[in-house]
């Protein structure tokens, strides 16, 4: 993460407090190493230029938990280094410390935006510059990417989605469910845990489902598993597609909520659907009272 803020003395103070159990690990043309000391000499830097309100460069370099557990304070301290050096910042004052007090250790750095000639570093697209050239440096020190975090979270999502989706098929081809509570005990058997998304009007939104770690939307498993998807699978009894047609409202999990219209209309055209089948398949008339 990387930025420009004009409050380097209470973001400062705020880093180095005591509680967090900070460890400086690098400093450049710096004396001091307390918050009011560093900010101090800054200013008599950044009196320079009074144009630039934002006149420092907060940063937080975050490796991934198992890298660093295995970094020691000289390889954070390198780690800095050559972030300070590809972000062509080693010419300005700046003073970084770790962080150590939670599992994520990670440094928080700060540098004067403002160089001994008075001139102002352009700050343009500087979350994005200081993404990319912590990434240079991750694979320069050997360590893992965000890139490649990203891309283990999503080969792992992959997988996840699909062994849910051949359990949801299995569940709908082999229990046949006739309602959602039905739908949601089946899945539980493998287990998946589903949970319902009920908005403050009392409105079914959707479900989540929580397997193997991961907790996806119906629809990002697969599109298949949407809410109105998984409605359009379910053979509703005649009772609860009444009690939806008229009251927009069914039981589920023991209380009463609200459906909208679009799904009380898909519930409904199964019901139809399946009533239709039904008398075809016996060769007599049709009628449908829903």
């Amino acid at each position: 993460m990387g930025k420009s803020i004009s409050h380097t003395s209470a973001s400062m103070g705020y880093g180095l407090r005591e509680d967090k159990k900070p460890e400086i690990v690098h400093s450049q043309y710096l004396a001091g190493d307390t918050p009011k000391q560093i900010t101090q000499e800054f200013k008599i830097i950044q009196q320079q230029n009074h144009k630039c309100k934002k006149n420092t460069l907060s940063f937080v370099l975050s490796p991934t938990i198992e890298d660093g557990k295995k970094l020691d304070n000289r390889k954070l301290k390198e780690i800095t280094e050559r972030f300070l050096k590809e972000m062509k910042l080693r010419e300005n004052q700046a003073i970084a410390f770790v962080h150590r007090n939670r599992e994520h250790a990670h440094i928080h750095l700060y540098v004067n935006r403002i160089n001994f000639q008075g001139q102002a570093y352009k700050d343009s697209f500087i979350g994005k510059r200081s993404q990319q050239v912590a990434e240079r440096v991750a694979k320069q020190m050997g360590l893992t990417t965000v890139r490649e975090v990203q891309q283990q979270k999503l080969d792992k999502n992959k997988e996840v989605r699909m062994i849910l989706k051949r359990i949801h098929d299995r569940v709908i081809n082999e229990v046949r469910p006739k309602s959602f509570d039905q739908y949601i005990k089946a899945m539980e058997a493998y287990p998946v845990k589903i949970i319902p998304s009920i908005n403050k009007q009392n409105q079914l939104q959707g479900f989540r489902f929580e397997f193997a770690g991961q907790n996806l939307k119906g629809s990002e498993v697969h599109r298949s598993m949407s809410m109105g998807r998984i409605a359009e699978q379910i053979g509703f009894d005649k009772n609860v597609v009444q009690k939806v047609s008229q009251d927009k409202s069914m039981m589920l999990l023991g209380k009463t909520v609200n459906v909208s219209p679009n799904l009380a209309v898909k519930i409904a055209t199964k019901a139809i659907k399946h009533v239709v089948k039904r008398t075809i398949d016996k060769g007599i008339g049709i009628e449908i009272g829903i």
